[in-house]
């Protein structure tokens, strides 16, 4: 059997849209000679497409749009995923689900077993899950239809057990499925698509049948799809795999059933191969890039705008915006003001030069005086505090703003995940925008990628790398004047944020007590801040945004958490 995975970048209620990319797929898969063409999850409403499920006319959108499909789908076979209503008067009213269709006739559904309500997932608020596990007979072989956290259930890999059912179970060993076709939305976070190869390595190997999995590409808000298709036969072997942060239409041939012969062999994995060393800072760049392409291009936008201080944070930014959007498309602003250094220009000028973007001079200097002369009446007799910091940072803010509203292009953010963490930002200041771009890369690992794009020659200027981290806000500022070093906060941002350790489990890893302490309480105190950022691209297991939800009002004790004395 001669399967494609369409490896498709579909946008969340675009079902017009969406439709497009199935035909087209449905139409290359037969010129290939495919029997049976695979899509994502979801691949007409789009994933997640959230409350727009909950209305009735996109649903009929959905259904309009899928019966299209079926009418298309002539010469060929394919598994679509799609929404179903349930046609019940009790219960949630729709499937998530899996169709299968052969020449323009709908063989069946599999609707999906296991919903997850965890980190950024909320499933079981919309979809009703199946009762049902039926195997079907195609080309030859006994079918098992699986939709993503149907596979995530296998004992002893996926940690804790979240169900009490294994979908596997019923397809293979009382079905009698030899073949298990999974359709798929798993969005990207570091060392995820390792581990997601390895967990099919390890159904495979408990259940001894073929598996082909397609995954959704492409970002969609806060989420990223690598897509990283792969199919795999019994003993092992990987028969293709889909590129990762790009669409895809992988073909290849499946080996027959049990006790079938033939002179056909595997078709060999495309993959190349990837230093191990830097694959983590590939795909972290890869995820960074197509998650700002497609927020911009799905929302309408093709330009960028976004302040450069000559810091690598928005060198980073500014980098991942000319690789997702052209150069040409993306302005910077450097915006000196009393206490800026030499560097935040000509740093920024170097910057602008290696990656071809624009770059513009706007200094904040008399905004700033006239502003603090207009306040120094109410201000008189105050010492002088974070606040003229934080005007500052909102002159600038505010001039980037009108430069985004002049020129139609998006503001980007360019603050990190370690200073949004502890509320090291200044809300309406460098934390206005659009797109928080690198709001999820721990600042370390911001070094990190930053010496990953100087691999091959200078993207990012070494001065930008090897200065002192500073605000620039008041006389010789330094980073490490308001927090510990990088190294020692990313680890304690880690294990708390990350890992949902205590403060007793930070402290007994050799953090210091008391600057654990100060840490946990600046996270959690700044959750009124992080509820007024924009949007950020989740590239780590816990990302600020819709998979970490806490009270902005609350009172955190952790006084027996650690012995008294420690």
């Amino acid at each position: 059997m001669k399967i494609a995975l369409a490896q498709l970048n579909t946008i969340v209620g675009d079902c017009r849209g969406n439709l497009g990319g199935v035909l087209s797929a449905l139409e290359k898969a037969r010129d290939h000679g495919a029997d049976l063409v695979v899509f994502p999850e979801q691949t007409l409403p789009g994933y997640p497409a959230e409350d727009l499920l909950e209305r009735e006319d996109f649903i009929d959108q959905v259904e309009a749009a899928f019966q299209e499909a079926v009418a298309a789908c002539e010469g060929i076979a394919m598994v679509l995923g799609t929404v179903v209503r349930t046609g019940n008067s009790e219960g949630k009213p729709i499937y998530n689900s899996a169709a299968l269709v052969k020449d323009r006739e709908v063989l069946g559904f599999q609707h999906k077993t296991l919903l997850p309500t965890y980190d950024v997932f909320d499933e079981a608020r919309y979809f009703c899950s199946a009762t049902e596990h039926p195997v079907f007979e195609l080309g030859g072989r006994k079918l098992a239809l699986a939709i993503c956290e149907d596979l995530w259930n296998l004992p002893g890999f996926c940690g804790e057990n979240r169900y009490d059912i294994d979908p596997m179970q019923k397809w293979i060993a009382a079905g009698g499925a030899d073949l298990v076709v999974a359709i798929s939305a798993s969005p990207f976070s570091l060392g995820r698509p390792r581990f997601r190869q390895g967990l099919l390595e390890e159904i495979v190997k408990s259940t001894g049948v073929d598996l082909v999995y397609c995954n959704l590409v492409g970002g969609n808000t806060s989420l990223v799809f690598d897509g990283s298709s792969l199919a795999m036969d019994s003993n092992l072997e990987v028969l293709c795999h889909g590129r990762s942060f790009d669409e895809d239409l992988v073909v290849f041939e499946l080996p027959p059933g049990p006790g079938v012969e033939t002179d056909a062999g595997p078709v060999p994995a495309i993959a190349g191969e990837v230093d191990p060393g830097c694959e983590d800072l590939e795909q972290a760049f890869g995820a960074l890039v197509l998650g700002t392409r497609d927020y911009l291009h799905k929302s309408g936008f093709k330009k960028a705008v976004l302040g450069l201080s000559g810091g690598i944070d928005s060198a980073l930014t500014a980098a991942v915006a000319a690789e997702a959007l052209g150069p040409e498309n993306v302005v910077g602003v450097t915006m000196p003001s009393r206490y800026s250094s030499a560097g935040s220009v000509s740093d920024s000028a170097a910057l602008a030069g290696n990656l071809g973007i624009t770059l513009e001079e706007i200094p904040i200097e008399k905004i700033f005086s006239s502003a603090l002369e207009t306040l120094a009446p109410v201000f008189d007799g105050l010492e002088e505090d974070v606040t003229e910091e934080n005007i500052q940072a909102r002159i600038r803010g505010l001039l980037l703003m009108a430069l985004s509203n002049k020129l139609n292009a998006l503001l980007l953010t360019t603050g990190n995940k370690s200073e949004l963490a502890v509320g090291y930002c200044t809300l309406y200041g460098d934390m206005s925008g659009g797109l928080a771009v690198i709001s999820d890369v721990p600042k370390t690992l911001v070094y990190r990628i930053a010496e990953w794009l100087n691999r091959d020659g200078e993207v990012i200027p070494p001065a930008t790398i090897e200065k002192p981290p500073s605000a620039e806000l008041r006389p010789d500022q330094k980073d490490t004047d308001s927090l510990p070093a990088y190294e020692v906060l990313d680890g304690i941002l880690e294990a708390y944020v990350e890992e949902g350790l205590g403060l007793g489990e930070i402290v007994e890893r050799g953090f210091e007590e008391e600057t654990a302490a100060r840490i946990l309480s600046l996270v959690d105190r700044n959750e009124y801040k992080r509820l007024q950022a924009a949007p950020g691209l989740r590239i780590t297991s816990k990302a600020f945004g819709p998979g970490r939800r806490f009270p902005v009002v609350k009172r955190l004790s952790r006084s027996e958490e650690v012995e008294p004395g420690r």
